[in-house]
């Protein structure tokens, strides 16, 4: 039976089955979704019962939109929003999402936007047709928030066909062949950077993360492999998270031919579109060949399927996904599979961190099935202890303190994404709490549009944090110690302030970044201090400098110079977004249901075959640390 008859058929059931006055004008797949388009929404909502029913009968997930035809006008209908809703909700954007037939209205004072018990919601329902929800909005506009809204709905007529052909193939049935699971280790095994997996079964093919090690100059994964190719027989792309270690590569895909969807949360889509554009932009000033444009960027914008935490979807005709809060940065995610009809069940975990944060709730790791389990081991050896976020605190305040009493700067290198806002909230709590002088702290690259994100999605933060944010107004990555370094005359006034000052910058190893003129400019004064907070991988300046590297070699205005470090070296751990080793075998300890089999790689070479033999020993459980290439089966 091909798609069309399946759709055929549901045609006939649902007309049959629904009350003569509702007119259906058009049933389609759109992405997972059976998509039911009518003239007359009102009277489909006035029969909740009837869609429920519907969704049982037909066995799939429903959702029904009005018809183009009775949406008002883009224009119309915004006046007419503004109309209703009244001037103290203080509107502050609205976007229209014509491929949904939905409206988005920001404002400071949601409650009054929505109206008692819903009340104005329902009003602009019935008088624009347009299905509105109404967000908080946020305190910082991220401009890459506002163009991808703006790019997506340029593109709402591309963007529905796009799901149109996604729901086909997705419902094009299940083939009776002999089933088989197996996983292919495609980058990120025995080592960091580059992270790529294959989920592997009969009827799909699923790319689990497809990074770039920008470390190395080979730092791409194996999706040059038979298995893999030609990329258009890929099904679908699972994002764990934004860092470019998991999604740098992801429009290439798109280059050499995917055309498939790939499915993240919200604000991984976003942050990885800002990650993307900022790698661009430092590969061309390195003058470095750039693996693909801005026009693949907006591609995968374009094939985007954002996916909330606890939301589960038909990703191919055997595979459904579940995301889960993976507490490593905003949005980070540990993918679940569950494959067939009970068949088997797989997650991977992506970076997790067994800890509640400054910014968010521990990892999740109760499961309502689980068979295997593909963890990251960043600092899985023996040895790798980290400090409580309390110790960190205490080191850092201790660090900047000890510098600013020799009136020097403090320099900390941060990934633009999670350890900056991580050291904000410390470094504005001991400000706050009159620990620590208050100085100027200046964000300088992406810091600034990262934070901005952040204040996007507060639903995405820790329950204290989210609770300080609605309930008590606060938010702590608006304090007025943090300034934004907007220009290159603003760097260079801050470099030659004799006043001491912090400044958070990328990149956090040190491989480029506007931290590189800072560290060119102070690092041959003993007063300053320069503070690691994140992982350095082996290759980077910042392993050199961190390992007590004295004379480092730069390339200043085209001269290759040995820049003298002879400013102070500290280290800060206890910010990682990473489990330490206690905290995974932590994780893995309390996970219900325990996996039969643990797969361990994001790690170096020593820590996942260590971890593995520990795991294996401490808990009977079958464990594995595969090289890259390597092939798993499990069915």
């Amino acid at each position: 039976m091909t798609v069309d008859d399946v759709l055929r058929e549901m045609k006939g059931k649902i007309r049959g089955f629904i009350p003569p006055a509702i007119d259906v004008t058009e049933v389609e797949f759109e992405g997972a979704l059976l998509v039911i388009y009518t003239t007359t929404p009102d009277k489909f909502a006035d029969n909740k019962d009837t869609l429920r029913q519907l969704a049982k009968m037909l066995q799939k997930r429903i959702v029904v939109r009005p018809d183009p035809s009775v949406l008002t006008d883009i224009d119309v209908a915004e006046k007419k929003i503004r109309k209703i809703i009244p001037k103290d909700a203080e509107i502050t954007n609205i976007y229209f999402q014509p491929d949904v037939g939905e409206v988005v209205i920001e404002a400071l004072k949601p409650g009054a936007a929505i109206g008692k018990e819903g009340l104005l919601l329902n009003e602009i329902k019935r008088t624009i047709n347009w299905a509105p929800t109404i967000i908080r909005a946020p305190p910082i506009p991220s401009k890459t928030v506002q163009e991808i809204r703006g790019y997506l709905r340029s593109m709402s007529d591309e963007r529905k066909e796009i799901l149109r052909k996604i729901g086909r193939r997705l419902h094009r049935g299940v083939s009776t062949n002999e089933k088989f699971v197996r996983v292919i280790a495609l980058g990120g095994f025995r080592e960091v950077g580059r992270s790529c997996s294959m989920l592997h079964t009969q009827d799909s093919k699923i790319l689990i993360d497809c990074g770039i090690d920008v470390s190395s100059e080979s730092g791409t994964p194996y999706i040059h492999l038979p298995e893999v190719l030609p990329l258009e027989t890929i099904d679908a792309v699972v994002l764990t998270h934004a860092h470019l270690d998991h999604c740098g590569l992801v429009p290439l895909l798109y280059k050499y031919g995917y055309d498939g969807p790939i499915y993240c949360t919200p604000p991984t889509r976003d942050l990885m579109t800002l990650l993307q554009m900022d790698y661009l932009k430092v590969a061309a000033a390195d003058a470095k060949k750039v693996p693909y444009s801005s026009d693949n960027i907006r591609n995968v914008i374009k094939h985007c399927i954002p996916l909330g935490y606890g939301d589960t979807t038909d990703i191919t005709p055997d595979v459904r996904l579940t995301f889960h809060n993976a507490g490593h940065i905003l949005g980070s995610a540990i993918a679940h599979f569950h494959v067939g009809e009970g068949l088997y069940n797989i997650a991977f975990s992506g970076d997790i961190k067994y800890e509640k944060t400054w910014l968010f709730n521990p990892a999740v790791n109760h499961f309502p099935r689980l068979e295997a389990m593909v963890v990251e081991s960043t600092y899985g050896g023996r040895d790798d202890f980290q400090p409580s976020r309390k110790e960190a605190t205490d080191r850092l305040k201790d660090i900047v303190l000890r510098c600013v009493n020799k009136k020097g700067k403090v320099l900390v290198p941060v990934f633009a994404v999670g350890r900056s806002q991580e050291v904000m909230i410390v470094l504005e709590n001991l400000t706050s709490t009159k620990e620590m002088p208050k100085i100027p702290v200046y964000l300088d690259g992406m810091i600034w549009e990262a934070t901005a994100i952040h204040t996007a999605y507060p639903e995405y933060l820790n329950n204290k944090l989210r609770n300080q944010i609605f309930q008590m107004g606060e938010n702590p990555l608006l304090s007025d110690i943090f300034k934004r370094v907007d220009s290159v005359a603003t760097r260079e006034k801050i470099i030659s302030d004799p006043e001491p000052c912090v400044v958070l910058a990328t990149s956090g190893m040190m491989n480029g970044g506007p931290v590189m003129e800072y560290f060119k400019e102070w690092s041959p004064d003993e007063k300053n201090t320069l503070v690691f907070v994140g992982y350095q991988a082996e290759g980077t300046i910042g392993r050199r400098v961190q390992r007590g590297g004295k004379e480092i070699p730069m390339n200043i205005q085209g001269n290759i110079v040995n820049l003298k470090v002879n400013m102070n070296v500290e280290t800060c751990d206890g910010f990682s977004g990473h489990s330490d080793r206690r905290q995974l075998m932590g994780f893995l300890n309390n996970m219900s249901p325990r996996p039969e089999r643990i797969i361990f790689g994001h790690g170096e070479e020593s820590k996942c075959i260590d971890i593995a033999s520990s795991v294996h020993k401490k808990f009977n459980t079958s464990t594995a640390a595969p090289m890259n290439l390597e092939s798993i089966r499990f069915v």
